[in-house]
């Protein structure tokens, strides 16, 4: 149980850096660097730092599957990236903050039809109060959506699917050896995306570096292998709410550094969403104590009332 409760607060601080990666990511756009540059800098200095680090670890425990199911887990984590940091050249941090916290919501679908694990009636008018919550945080006047809301909600299945096999794989191997493999993948294959995309020749300033160093040094090789690392005590769906915290550090970094102006429609959009995760986690179980101790309330109180 202690473990647990470690691992969790684990997992909110993973959160609070990925909130302040937004800001970070902003950065390093405004810097001159292009959303797949900084994709591929960002896992070009994960994947040297964890595989010099934990080199042995990394040796002794690397086998077959592993490296199979690293190569996954790397595929997704490239997938989600890729169109959440273009998504942001379309759109503010603060929406793509919130929009990427659906996940939580993804996550029980995947479970649903890949394992046939059963839904309940509150995961899904979780889901409805999310559409209802992008929509109103993204629609435009005439009912489009923006498409930088659009790629960051394709993101949100991405980063799902991530949460979801970490917890079946992290189980299973060594979390070094998962983190190691996943980071060298995903910059294989977003330094192939930018040569295919002729963005081979990188000119950013100092602020674009700055900004792609903390990515890679804290929102990747720290935050995901401490995501790793306590993904072996904390299930999916737990994990998922817990990583969506993300979201509210996230507007708050956004306020706060980028000066973001906070509008009403945002406001109300982001807290039904919040409403959502909040929802698809706890299943209000905190309402139904509520109604347990009122009934053993109720049940003393008739017991007193027969002594006399």
């Amino acid at each position: 149980m202690k473990k647990t409760y470690i691992s969790q607060i684990g997992l909110l601080i993973v959160a609070m850096i990925w909130g302040s990666g937004f800001v970070g990511t902003q950065l390093a756009l405004d810097g001159g660097l292009t959303p797949l540059q900084i994709i591929t800098l960002r896992f070009f200095i994960g994947a040297l730092l964890i595989n010099l680090i934990f080199f042995k670890q990394i040796k002794e425990n690397v086998s077959k599957d592993a490296i199979k199911h690293g190569c996954i887990l790397g595929f997704f984590l490239f997938t989600a990236f890729v169109v959440q940091t273009i998504g942001l050249v379309y759109t503010t941090p603060s929406k793509n903050a919130f929009i990427t916290a659906t996940n939580v919501i993804i996550v029980p679908f995947i479970g649903f039809l890949i394992y046939k694990q059963k839904l309940d009636k509150i995961g899904i008018i979780s889901s409805i109060l999310t559409v209802i919550g992008i929509g109103i945080l993204s629609l435009e006047s005439d009912f489009s959506i923006n498409f930088g809301d659009f790629l960051t909600l394709v993101c949100a299945f991405g980063f799902a699917f991530h949460i979801f096999f970490t917890s079946k794989y992290a189980v299973r191997y060594n979390p070094m050896v998962l983190t190691a493999i996943q980071f060298s993948v995903a910059f294989v294959l977003s330094l192939f995306t930018q040569i295919l995309m002729g963005e081979g020749s990188i000119n950013a300033g100092i602020d674009g570096y700055l900004g792609v160093l903390y990515l890679g040094v804290f929102s990747t090789t720290v935050c995901f292998l401490v995501q790793t690392i306590c993904q072996k005590s904390v299930e999916g769906n737990k994990t998922a709410i817990i990583l969506s915290t993300e979201a509210v550090f996230g507007t708050l970094f956004s306020v706060i550094i980028l000066k973001e102006l906070v509008t009403l429609r945002m406001i109300l959009g982001s807290f039904i969403i919040f409403i959502a995760i909040i929802m698809a986690e706890t299943k209000l179980s905190f309402l139904k104590k509520k109604d347990i101790y009122v009934e053993e309330a109720c049940i003393e109180s008739n017991e007193d009332t027969s002594k006399y």
